[in-house]
C-alpha cells in the first residue's frame, strides 16, 4: 500500500509575512562557507536527578522506585537567529518524562535573569523525550506527584538546572550557520496500542497512515561554519521500551538514540568538554504509538526490555542518518513565533471544529475508568485508591473526593467518570490554563501543544496550521509534551471508543477540536504578523508542596569498613562480551547527585596512566544503589564489555558522598583491584 503524502518538503510560494524553503540547495559540506542565513547554536547539560529512593515518572508506580542509574537523563538545546540576531527562538529537547509547567516557569524565570527579554515564553519551546525511567517529583501538580509521594526539590532543580545551562551553552555558541530538512520512513520502531480507536476515525485520516503508525522521520540537520553541529530527529514512539519493572533512572530508547549517534559517530563524551554535536530525538503525534512491538510491555523486537530500547533507539538512529544524510531541502527566511494560553476547562469550541458542525464546550478535568486501567500494551496509570489504602500526600491534601455533578458527568460522556481531578482544591490537581505555541525556524513551522496527542489528532492539528498559513502539510512538524502536560488528547471519534488514551483525554470529547481552534488563531497571526491576546495566567501552586519521600538522615559504613571500601572484586581476567561487577561501601546518591560528572568510571592503563574509559554516562556500565540497613548501602557496578573493547588493564573506581549524623557531606572515591580484558 502506498503511504499518501510528501515525501519531502515543498518550496511553494507563501504570502510575504510566511517565509519560503530555499532553491533546494544542497546541504552545507564540511569545509563549505554558510550563507549567514541564520545564526545557529547547540546545547547540552546533565538534568539528572537523585537516583536512589524516590519515585520514578511516568508508570505512576508506587513500587517503581530509583535504585541506581542506566544513562544519565540530558537536556539538549538549539538557538535559532536571523542573521542581525534581532529575531530568535529557542528548541530545547529533555531525556524527562514530561515538562511541566513548574519546570518551564522556574526555566523562564532564570534565563529572564540572565539575559532580560531576550528569551520569553513566546519564543521559548521546552519538550520530553517521554521516557518513563526518568525522576519524578519535579511537578506543582498534585495528580502527577501522587505516586512519587511530593515535589521532589532535587529533581526540580535538576532538570530547571540542566534546562537553563543547555540553553545557555546554545546560546553562547551562536555562528552564522545554515539548516536543512530531510525525511525518511521507519516502520519497525512503533505499533499502535489503541488501534480500535484509531479505526473509528474518518478515512481521509486512517489513508493517510495505511499502516496506523505515523512512519515518519523528519530531521533537521544543522551546520555552523560549513561543519555539522547538531540535529533535531522528530519521530513518534513512546519513551516506553523500560517496563515499570526496571529501577534504573534512564532515557529509554531516546535518550539511548541521542547517545548512540553523539557518542558513537561524533565522538561525543560528555565529561571531555564542550560536545561538538547534539543530536536530540524528541517525540511528535506519540500518544497511540508504542515501541513494544508485540503489545506487551518489555515485549518486541526481544523479551529483553534493555534491548528492546537499545534496538529501537538504534533503528531511530538509522532512519534519523538516512533523512541527514539525504536533506536537501535548506531553509531560508527568518523566525518567528506566536504563543497563547486557553483555559481549557472551559473552552467555547466553534462548528468549524466540531464533527457535527455545532457549538460545544470543553470542562473541568476528569479522570475516567479507562485512564484508572492503564495501557495493557505499555504498563499501569495514574492509581486510583480503593478503600483501605492510604498516600501521605493525598491526607495532606484532604482527600480525593470530589462531588461528580451530573452537568460535569453529561460534559464527559461517553467516559465513566471516576475522578473530578479538575474540581479538586485549591484549583484542579491537574493544570488547565495550557500554552499552546508555533514556532517558525525558516519555512518549518513547529507545532507544540502541552499533551500526549495521538497520531490523527496531531495530523488534524497539522492540517490546521497548514490551511490557516497556506504551507504545505509537510512543511508542519507537530510537537506533543512542549511547555506543560495535561495528558492525553484524542480525536473525539477515537475518545468514543474510551479506550486508556480517550479516559486519559482531560477536558472531554471536544479537547481536541478546542486545541485546534487555538492553534489556527495563532498560525493566522502568524500569517499575517498579527499577534494575539496571551489570555489567562497559568496557576502558580508553588507555596505548597509537600514530599513524603524517604530522606537521608545519615550514613554508616559497616563495621570494619571505611567508605569506598571494596566488598566485590573483579574477576582477574575477562574478555569482551562478559561483564564486569564489583560492589562498594557507599553513601546515598541524595548527599550528591554528582550532576555533570560520575558515579564512576572503568579506568584503562595507558602507559603509566589511568585514563577514563567509560562513565555512567555510557550504555555499557550500570550503577546499582541498595539500602542493606537503615544507614547503610552497597553500589554494585557492572560493566558489559563492548566487543570493540581494546585488550589492555583496566580498573572500576566509584565516586561517592557520605552524611555524617551533623549533615556534613564529605566525597570519598573507591578502586578496585586491576583485571585484564584479553
Amino acid at each position: 500500500m502506498q503511504i499518501k503524502r510528501r515525501s519531502v518538503l515543498v518550496g511553494a510560494a507563501l504570502t510575504p509575512a510566511v517565509a519560503t524553503l530555499g532553491s533546494g540547495r544542497a546541504a552545507a559540506d564540511p569545509g563549505t562557507d554558510d550563507t549567514g542565513e541564520f545564526l545557529v547554536g547547540v546545547g547540552i547539560s546533565d538534568a539528572t536527578g537523585p537516583v536512589a529512593e524516590i519515585g520514578m515518572m511516568g508508570y505512576s508506580s508506587f513500587e517503581q522506585r530509583a535504585e541506581g542509574l542506566h544513562q544519565r537523563t540530558r537536556a539538549r538545546a538549539f538557538v535559532f537567529a536571523e542573521s542581525g540576531g534581532a529575531q530568535r527562538v529557542v528548541y530545547v529537547c529533555a531525556d524527562v518524562c514530561m515538562i511541566f509547567q513548574s519546570v518551564h516557569d522556574a526555566v523562564l524565570t532564570r534565563l529572564a535573569q540572565v539575559y532580560g527579554d531576550l528569551y520569553t515564553e513566546r519564543n521559548v519551546m521546552l519538550t520530553a523525550v517521554h521516557s518513563h525511567a526518568a525522576c519524578g517529583g519535579a511537578s506543582h501538580d498534585y495528580a502527577y506527584n501522587l505516586a512519587v509521594l511530593g515535589h521532589n526539590p532535587q529533581v526540580f532543580d535538576a532538570e530547571v538546572g540542566g534546562i537553563v545551562e543547555a540553553i545557555t551553552a546554545a546560546h553562547d555558541s551562536l555562528a552564522p550557520g545554515s539548516l536543512s530538512y530531510g525525511r525518511s520512513e521507519l516502520t519497525d520502531a512503533s505499533v499502535n496500542r489503541s488501534r480500535i480507536a484509531f479505526d473509528r476515525n474518518p478515512a481521509e485520516d486512517r489513508d493517510y497512515y495505511p499502516f496506523g503508525i505515523d512512519t515518519s522521520m523528519r530531521v533537521l540537520r544543522i551546520t555552523q561554519g560549513g561543519r555539522d553541529v547538531g540535529a533535531i530527529n522528530w519521530f513518534p514512539t513512546h519513551g516506553a521500551s523500560l517496563t515499570d519493572t526496571n529501577h534504573l533512572i534512564s532515557g529509554d530508547n531516546k535518550g539511548a538514540a541521542a547517545y548512540f549517534w553523539e557518542h558513537d559517530h561524533a565522538g561525543v563524551r560528555y565529561l571531555d568538554g564542550t560536545p561538538q554535536f547534539v543530536a536530540a530525538f524528541p517525540q511528535t503525534n506519540t500518544g497511540d504509538m508504542s515501541p513494544n512491538l508485540d503489545l506487551r510491555p518489555g515485549r518486541g523486537p526481544t523479551d529483553d526490555e534493555f534491548e528492546n530500547t537499545r534496538i529501537i533507539g538504534q533503528r531511530q538512529v538509522e532512519a534519523a542518518r538516512t533523512a541527514w544524510a539525504s536533506a536537501s531541502e535548506n531553509l531560508t527566511g527568518g523566525v518567528d513565533s506566536r504563543i497563547m494560553y486557553l483555559d481549557m476547562a472551559n473552552q467555547e469550541v466553534g462548528g468549524e471544529f466540531t464533527p457535527d458542525g455545532r457549538t460545544y464546550r470543553t470542562s473541568p478535568a476528569c479522570i475516567g475508568a479507562a485512564m484508572s486501567a492503564g495501557s495493557t500494551e505499555d504498563g499501569p496509570a495514574i492509581p486510583i485508591f480503593p478503600e483501605g489504602t492510604t498516600n501521605p500526600l493525598v491526607d495532606a491534601l484532604g482527600g480525593m473526593d470530589a462531588p461528580i455533578p451530573q452537568w460535569l458527568q453529561d460534559a464527559q460522556a461517553p467516559k465513566l467518570v471516576l475522578v473530578a481531578v479538575g474540581l479538586l482544591p485549591p484549583d484542579g490537581w491537574v493544570p488547565h490554563v495550557l500554552k499552546i505555541q508555533i514556532l517558525r525556524i525558516g519555512g518549518l513551522y513547529v507545532v507544540g501543544g502541552p499533551a500526549e496527542f495521538t497520531i490523527v489528532a496531531g495530523l488534524r492539528i497539522r492540517r490546521t496550521v497548514a490551511d490557516r498559513l497556506g504551507v504545505p502539510l509537510e512543511n508542519v512538524i507537530f510537537q506533543g509534551y512542549a511547555n506543560s502536560y495535561a495528558s492525553y488528547c484524542t480525536t473525539p471519534q477515537e475518545y468514543d471508543a474510551q479506550q486508556y488514551e480517550g479516559g486519559s483525554t482531560l477536558f472531554g470529547r471536544y479537547t481536541l477540536p478546542a486545541y485546534q481552534q487555538g492553534f489556527a488563531t495563532l498560525a493566522d497571526a502568524l500569517r499575517t504578523g498579527g499577534d494575539v491576546p496571551r489570555g489567562p495566567a497559568p496557576r502558580d501552586l508553588s507555596q505548597f508542596q509537600p514530599y513524603f519521600g524517604p530522606r537521608v538522615e545519615h550514613d554508616e559504613p559497616p563495621a570494619g569498613h571505611a567508605f569506598g571500601d571494596i566488598l566485590t572484586q573483579p574477576a582477574s581476567k575477562t574478555t569482551p562480551g562478559q561483564q564486569v561487577t564489583v560492589e562498594f561501601v557507599t553513601g546515598h546518591p541524595h548527599n550528591n547527585p554528582r550532576r555533570g560528572g560520575t558515579f564512576l568510571e572503568i579506568q584503562r592503563l595507558s602507559g603509566d596512566r589511568w585514563i577514563r574509559h567509560a562513565d555512567d554516562g555510557d550504555w555499557s556500565t550500570r550503577y546499582h544503589w541498595t539500602r542493606t540497613e537503615p544507614h547503610r548501602s552497597v553500589a554494585r557496578i557492572t560493566w558489559d564489555i563492548p566487543d570493540e573493547t581494546p585488550a589492555g588493564q583496566y580498573r572500576v573506581q566509584h565516586y561517592g558522598d557520605s552524611r555524617d549524623a551533623a549533615g556534613t557531606i564529605t566525597p570519598f572515591t573507591g578502586t578496585s583491584n586491576d583485571f585484564d580484558v584479553e
